[in-house]
């Protein structure tokens, strides 16, 4: 039996584990799908970009979270994990507005988990209008004021407009999606769950890894001529 997993392992995407290997490969088609061609990222290139497509008022997104906090925390070196908040229109817009304001801010990661906890336990947001977001905010610390600037901003807008444009060239047009690399895109399946998700970003993650370039041996500097005599 050991011999078989080594083996099974062997055969798979490096930097698979082998009871990853012998509970088998995500599904083509099914645990993920492959966007053709591949887009740009949402963020600068130079690492596996692991983006989570979400929003706040998304019941399942909030459930998804604490699963996807706890892989983010574990995370490896070369990754890089990137929250887009979804924007399809109307109050969902206001709530993309905020995240942004509070992610210029520098307040994610203090308020990211606790804006969820806002709207889907607190029941804080009732009609999703900017002064009831910047309210929530405010309640979680930032100066409201600062965050209606913020979130009224050129540069919140253009965020926005981003991630707008990423969700269509991505096909991510429901929430939560995770686009890995901008060549895969990823939905938990019934059976999978949202450990069969992360299952699938860790085996697509190793692919990319794999796939990558070597980086050229370092030469050693060409000596100099020796000076005529």
């Amino acid at each position: 039996m050991l011999r078989s997993l080594a083996l099974l392992a062997a055969l798979v995407v490096p930097g698979l584990s082998v009871a990853q290997a012998a509970a088998g490969a995500p599904r083509l088609g099914t645990d993920y799908e492959v966007i053709s061609p591949a887009q740009p990222t949402f963020g600068a290139p130079g690492k596996i970009e692991v983006a989570e497509v979400f929003s706040y008022h998304c019941p399942a997104c909030a459930d998804f979270n604490p699963y996807f906090e706890r892989w983010k925390a574990n995370a490896p070196a070369d990754v890089r994990v990137t929250y887009v908040h979804a924007a399809f229109g109307g109050a969902i817009d206001n709530l993309a507005r905020g995240f942004y304001a509070a992610e210029t801010l520098g307040a994610t990661q203090r308020t990211h988990t606790a804006f969820f906890r806002a709207f889907h336990v607190d029941r804080k947001i009732t009609t999703g209008s900017l002064e009831e977001v910047a309210d929530v905010y405010a309640s979680l610390g930032l100066d409201r004021k600062q965050v209606l600037d913020t979130i009224n901003s050129f540069g919140v807008t253009s965020r926005v407009n981003r991630s707008k444009q990423f969700a269509q060239r991505t096909g991510a047009n429901s929430t939560p999606t995770v686009i890995v690399a901008g060549k895969y895109r990823l939905n938990a399946t019934r059976e999978g769950g949202w450990e069969g998700l992360l299952r699938t970003i860790d085996y697509l993650v190793a692919r990319e890894r794999a796939a990558a370039p070597a980086r050229p041996a370092a030469t050693a500097p060409a000596a100099k001529p020796a000076p005529a005599r």
